[in-house]
């Protein structure tokens, strides 16, 4: 289908999304044949990220870095992104279907002309075919589309595909120079970040989530202890969320942030179609809940009826004990 594919390279405070690894897989599993994955890491003060991928696999890593790149603007990255499209020759662009990856896909599709398939889960090969799975209707089926022509644009959602392993090889590291864009019309001075714990949501192996069963704010805090035994992070359902019981930075659901963790334990939640369709492709899905009648029963692999300020803090001892016995 293509032999040169660009990859958007997502980090935060220096670290690297795990995304990112999972999105150069996804450009291999995207071609029929041999190709050369390229990576494009835009910001500012980038040594430590670039570092990290020297040996990713890729081909070539494109960095530009400068203060005008430190927060994500779609209209600079749009630019920037074309220019390394040209740049690589690509004509496959592979992104993490993660906020900065739904808002800037359609931009750089639009400028290509390109067809664009978001929010895949799964990539198959058959032959020189390669078909991509996507959730649709709020997660309750699936369709699966191919590419039919070059160039094309594509988001993964993560946590669905494996992250490519380590190169013996390093990449070649090509610095960019950044020109402003000539129609630049908004330019971000100042970003507000808020805090939801060192673990991104989208991208954790486990989720812990409350519901209005929480009760209040304070009802987050055994939340909070079982995640951080388990290396996990917190979300919530709208319906905690509009209660104020937590930001909504936390929204787990069809109006906030898809997760897809390994495991997945619904604390007094409910189970109401747009929370389910933002949790429903988890690994294992554990529900604790009174109501034995709450739909998130349906869906869930293990069931708990019972008090979560019961059942919770009985969870997060055994599991430190547990954890404790290993270490």
């Amino acid at each position: 289908m293509t032999n040169q594919v660009l990859v958007l390279a997502e980090h935060q405070n220096g670290n690297l999304k795990q995304v990112t690894y999972e999105a150069i897989e996804a450009a291999r599993l995207a071609t029929a044949g041999e190709i050369s994955v390229h990576l494009a890491v835009v910001g500012h003060e980038l040594q430590e990220v670039t570092e990290q991928l020297k040996n990713s696999g890729a081909a070539t890593i494109y960095t530009l870095d400068h203060e005008d790149c430190k927060h994500y603007n779609p209209e600079v990255y749009a630019a920037v992104l074309m220019e390394l499209i040209e740049k690589s020759g690509a004509d496959g662009v592979v992104f993490g279907h993660t906020t900065v990856g739904r808002d800037v896909a359609p931009l750089i599709a639009a400028k290509l002309d390109a067809g664009q398939i978001s929010d895949v889960i799964a990539i198959e090969q058959s032959g020189d075919q390669v078909s991509f799975t996507r959730p649709i209707y709020a997660g309750k089926a699936f369709e699966q589309k191919t590419f039919r022509s070059t160039p094309w644009v594509l988001t993964i959602r993560p946590n669905n595909i494996p992250a490519a392993g380590e190169s013996d090889v390093e990449s070649e590291i090509v610095e960019v120079k950044y020109t402003p864009p000539s129609t630049l019309r908004t330019v971000i001075k100042h970003v507000v970040q808020k805090s939801t714990g060192t673990i991104d949501l989208a991208e954790a192996k486990v989720v812990i989530a409350g519901g209005r069963g929480v009760k209040s704010s304070d009802g987050f805090k055994p939340l909070e202890e079982l995640a951080e035994v388990l290396g996990g992070a917190v979300g919530a359902s709208r319906g905690a969320c509009d209660a104020d019981y937590c930001d909504y930075a936390l929204q787990i659901g069809q109006t906030g942030k898809v997760v897809t963790p390994e495991v997945y334990i619904a604390c007094g939640i409910s189970g109401a179609i747009q929370h389910v369709a933002g949790m429903s492709q988890s690994r294992l899905i554990i529900a604790i809940n009174k109501d034995p009648e709450a739909p998130i029963f349906k869906i869930a692999d293990y069931g708990i009826v019972g008090d979560l300020f019961e059942v919770v803090p009985l969870l997060t001892e055994e599991f430190r004990a547990v954890l404790s016995m290993k270490s």
